[in-house]
C-alpha cells in the first residue's frame, strides 16, 4: 500500500552523496540546529510543565476555558508558519533569518509572563509565543533537510529531535525542583526560562551558517508561491493528512491533566509527568527515524498515529489509579511522537523541490496545527460539557475513523515526488 521513500541521493551541494566513512555522519548544520532546539525546550517546557496547573489550580480557568488557551499555546503558529516558510525561502534561502526572527519573539514572551495575571493576557502571550514558534519551525525543518541527504532524513529529523526532547526532559525537571524548593512559585519558573530562552537565540546566531541552499539554486532566486506547491498532489495528500489527524489529537496538557486527576497527583509532581512522554522520546526518536528510512515514512507516521489511539484506549480504562496504566501511557505518547515528529517533516520535505523547501513544510505544518487547535477547543468543550471520560472518548473514534482516512489518502500516493529532484545532475 506504501511506497518506500527514495535512498537515492540529491544532487546538492548542501546534501552531498555518502562516500565511504560519511554514510552515518550528522551534518553540522543539524546538531547545531539540534542545540538551539534543545536550549529553547528546557525554556519553553518549563512554562509548558506548569502552565495548565497554574491556569486551572492557580487561576481558576474553566476546561473550555482553559481549552481556548490550550488551542492558542498549540495552533496560533498556524497563523505565521506559511510566512516563515515564504520568507525564508525568498532571496534564495534567508531560512536562518527568518528562524532567529521567530526564536526572538518567543525568547521575548517568557519575561511578559511574568507582567501578566489574567487569562485574556496570558492568552495574547502565548499566542505571540505561538507566532515565533510558527515563524522558526518551517526554516528551521528546511535547513535540516537540505543539509541532508534524502536517503537520510529520517535518521537526520530523528538526531534533531532527540536533541529537542532532552530539553523537553530538562525544562520540566527544572520546574519541578523550583517548585519543590518554593511551592507555588510559578513566577521563579518564567524567570528561569526568560534567561535560558536568551540563551537560546545566541546559540542560533552563533552556530547556525546563514544560507542553505547551492549557489545556483540562490542565483535563481524563485519567488515561492502557495499556488504552485498547491499543484502537488502528494504535497495536498499528505498536508490532508497531517490536518485530519491533528483534529483527533488531544493536546499534551489535556493528557496530563486526565493523568493528574485519575491518579490524584498532588500539584507538586504534575511538572513531572512529560518527563515520561519526553524519556520514550529521546531513546526512541532516533532509532525510530531510522527505521522509517527503511520501512517507509508514510507507513511509520500512520503507526505512530496507532500507537496514540492505543494510550486513548488505556487512558480510558483506568480504574482511577495505578501507576502502570499511566506508564504505560506516558509510552505510548512518547512513542507516538517519536514515530510522527521528525518523520512528518521527512515526508513532507520529500514532497517539494528544495527551492520551495521552507513553503513546502510550512503548509504541512500550518494543516497539523489548525487541526490541533480545534481538537483543544473541541476538547475543552466536551470536558465542560460531559466530563473528562466522555470528550476523550470521541477523540479516540475520531483518531480511529482519521487513520483509516489517513491510510486511504497516503497509499494513493503513487510515486516519489523526490525521485525526479534527485536524479538531476548537479549544476555548479
Amino acid at each position: 500500500m506504501y511506497l518506500a521513500d527514495s535512498r537515492r541521493p540529491a544532487a546538492s551541494a548542501a546534501a552531498p552523496a555518502p562516500g565511504p566513512g560519511r554514510s552515518a555522519r550528522i551534518a553540522p548544520t543539524v546538531l547545531a540546529l539540534g542545540t538551539v532546539s534543545l536550549v529553547t525546550d528546557v525554556s519553553s517546557e518549563m512554562v509548558t510543565a506548569v502552565l495548565p496547573l497554574y491556569l486551572v489550580a492557580a487561576l481558576g480557568v474553566s476546561p473550555l476555558g482553559f481549552g481556548v488557551l490550550d488551542g492558542l499555546f498549540s495552533g496560533a503558529s498556524a497563523t505565521l508558519r506559511l510566512l516563515g516558510g515564504l520568507l525564508g525561502d525568498r532571496g534564495g534561502g534567508r531560512h536562518k533569518a527568518v528562524a532567529a526572527a521567530g526564536y526572538g519573539l518567543s525568547a521575548l514572551c517568557r519575561p511578559a509572563l511574568l507582567l501578566v495575571s489574567t487569562a485574556s493576557l496570558i492568552g495574547l502571550v502565548l499566542a505571540a509565543d505561538r507566532v515565533g514558534k510558527g515563524l522558526r519551525t518551517a526554516p528551521r525543518d528546511a535547513m535540516i533537510s537540505l543539509a541532508t541527504p534524502p536517503e537520510r532524513r529520517g535518521r537526520a529529523f530523528g538526531v534533531h529531535r532527540a536533541m529537542d526532547t532532552v530539553g523537553a526532559l530538562s525544562g520540566p525537571l527544572l520546574a519541578f525542583l523550583i517548585l519543590r524548593t518554593a511551592p507555588g512559585a510559578y513566577r521563579a519558573v518564567f524567570t528561569v526560562s526568560s534567561y535560558v530562552a536568551a540563551l537560546g537565540v545566541l546559540v542560533l546566531v552563533l552556530l547556525v551558517p546563514g544560507r542553505s541552499l547551492r549557489p545556483t539554486l540562490r542565483a535563481r532566486g524563485p519567488r515561492p508561491r502557495l499556488g504552485v506547491l498547491l499543484r502537488l498532489p502528494a504535497l495536498r495528500r499528505i498536508t490532508a493528512c497531517a490536518a485530519l489527524l491533528g483534529l483527533a489529537t488531544v493536546s499534551d496538557s489535556f493528557l496530563y491533566l486526565l493523568l493528574q486527576r485519575r491518579l490524584h497527583l498532588p500539584a507538586g509532581w504534575f511538572p513531572l509527568l512529560p518527563l515520561g512522554t519526553a524519556a520514550v522520546y529521546l531513546l526512541l526518536a532516533v532509532p525510530l527515524g531510522a527505521i522509517a528510512d527503511r520501512i517507509g515514512r508514510r507507513r511509520a507516521f500512520v503507526l505512530g498515529h496507532a500507537a496514540l489511539l492505543t494510550g486513548y484506549g488505556l487512558l480510558l480504562a483506568l480504574p482511577g489509579g495505578g501507576l502502570s496504566p499511566a506508564a504505560a501511557v506516558l509510552l505510548l505518547h512518547g512513542l507516538f511522537y517519536a514515530a510522527t515528529d521528525g518523520t512528518l517533516a521527512a515526508v513532507a520535505a520529500g514532497a517539494v523541490p528544495e527551492e520551495r523547501r521552507g513553503a513546502g513544510l510550512a503548509l504541512v505544518g500550518t494543516g497539523q496545527a489548525a487541526g490541533r487547535f480545534l481538537c483543544s477547543l473541541a476538547v475543552g468543550a466536551l470536558w465542560t460539557r460531559w466530563g473528562d471520560t466522555t470528550a476523550l472518548a470521541v477523540m479516540a473514534a475520531a483518531l480511529t475513523a482519521a487513520v483509516t482516512v489517513a491510510v486511504r489518502l497516503l497509499g494513493r500516493i503513487t510515486g516519489d515526488p523526490e525521485r525526479a529532484t534527485a536524479d538531476r545532475p548537479a549544476t555548479h
